[in-house]
């Protein structure tokens, strides 16, 4: 019966029950996991200061690498000094315009700032169009010219909420400095990891194969191909236009030119492109401006707006599948997360994770259907 116990042989030959399987092996297992969590929890705790300049070398180093074999190829195999080369470029190329317009930008806000404290600051008086906007024309119409009248009792009256909203626009402007250095450094860092590049993916393709099979040696190699399509055909478009925008404007004295350029670069990276920049300056400067003057900044305007066209089939290997709506995700979760580095690590890094789950979802699709 069941319940009946398999006697066995003794030494002394005498039966007995068996005796129950042991937990020490379980025991031991158990402790080796929690000792291996131990230590992962305790490394990452050691390199999350880190991690989000790491993160962004290893992105750069990856869009960049195509780049970097190329110049070595020209200079004739000498890879260090076509590392160098390609850092050089682009802490001139990226870091600096990058730096100048956020260092503007700043700037110009405090000079808003300190011109509402010394009570220079004037508001025109609104447009009667106003009144016809729908909604809150008649609100806005209302408050703007209370604010022309009478600056000083309207930031008085609106004094609590500016205080915040001030106190968190100096917050992000102190901020700004940090954020820059750490993108020089994330791209002095992807300057180093040109050369073991190759190793490196290798290393990550074993991983990804012990994790999950070939697959996962698939879903590496689309994930380098959406870095350098987003990278390249977004982040660096994006760049582009707004450096060229920030010339144009600083070279015919537009005001606010830095707050307007880092516009461009916002609506560039979310895909809806400089126009809604670009179009009233260029009325503005028809209302303002000698004709000449303004003919040449439309040209000049016309010009960048239509680079995307030209460049992103260029550049984008692959059609770029991700939706507008992740890139803005990425945006604007990256910036309030992480600030300037978030801007641009954001969009690359949920476009990746689509673009994985969409190949995940497709792969795993098939197989059914197989």
């Amino acid at each position: 019966m069941d319940d009946v116990q398999t006697p066995v042989k003794t030494e002394a030959g005498a039966s007995s029950p068996a005796s129950p399987p042991s937990i020490e092996p379980r025991v031991t297992e158990f402790l080796r996991l929690g000792v291996l969590a131990l230590f992962a929890y305790w490394s990452l705790t050691l390199v999350a200061p880190f991690a989000i300049i790491a993160i962004w070398a290893g992105i750069l180093a990856v869009a960049l690498y195509p780049a970097f074999k190329a110049l070595t190829a020209l200079l004739g195999g000498r890879p260090r000094l076509a590392a160098a080369t390609i850092t050089l470029l682009a802490l001139a190329v990226i870091a600096g315009p990058l730096a100048a317009i956020a260092l503007s930008f700043a700037e110009a806000v405090q000079a808003l700032l300190g011109k509402l404290a010394a009570g220079t600051f004037a508001v025109p008086a609104p447009p009667d169009a106003v009144r016809d906007w729908p909604l809150i024309g008649d609100w806005l119409h209302t408050a703007w010219t209370q604010a022309s009248g009478n600056l000083e009792a309207t930031l008085q009256r609106l004094a609590p909420s500016l205080l915040q909203a001030g106190g968190t626009v100096l917050g992000k402007i102190a901020g700004i400095g940090l954020d820059l250095i750490g993108f020089i450094v994330s791209v002095i860092i992807a300057g180093f990891l040109f050369r073991p590049g190759p190793r490196l993916g290798e290393g990550l393709k074993l991983f990804a194969r012990r994790v999950a099979g070939e697959r996962g040696a698939g879903f590496v190699d689309l994930a380098a191909a959406t870095i350098r399509n987003v990278a390249r055909g977004v982040i660096g478009v994006a760049l582009l236009q707004a450096l060229l925008a920030g010339l144009a404007f600083s070279l015919f004295a537009i005001p606010a030119a830095s707050v307007l350029a880092f516009a461009v670069l916002i609506f560039c990276i979310v895909q809806i492109g400089p126009a809604p920049v670009l179009l009233p300056v260029a009325i503005w400067a028809w209302m303002s401006m000698e004709t000449r003057a303004a003919l040449g900044l439309t040209l000049i305007l016309v010009f960048i707006g239509l680079i995307d066209n030209v460049l992103k089939p260029m550049l984008v290997a692959r059609g770029l599948k991700t939706p507008m709506l992740v890139i803005l995700a990425g945006v604007i979760g990256g910036t309030l997360s992480y600030g300037l580095i978030g801007l641009f690590l954001g969009p690359i890094v949920l476009g990746v994770f689509y673009d994985l789950v969409v190949a995940w979802m497709g792969s795993t699709r098939r197989e059914d259907e197989a």
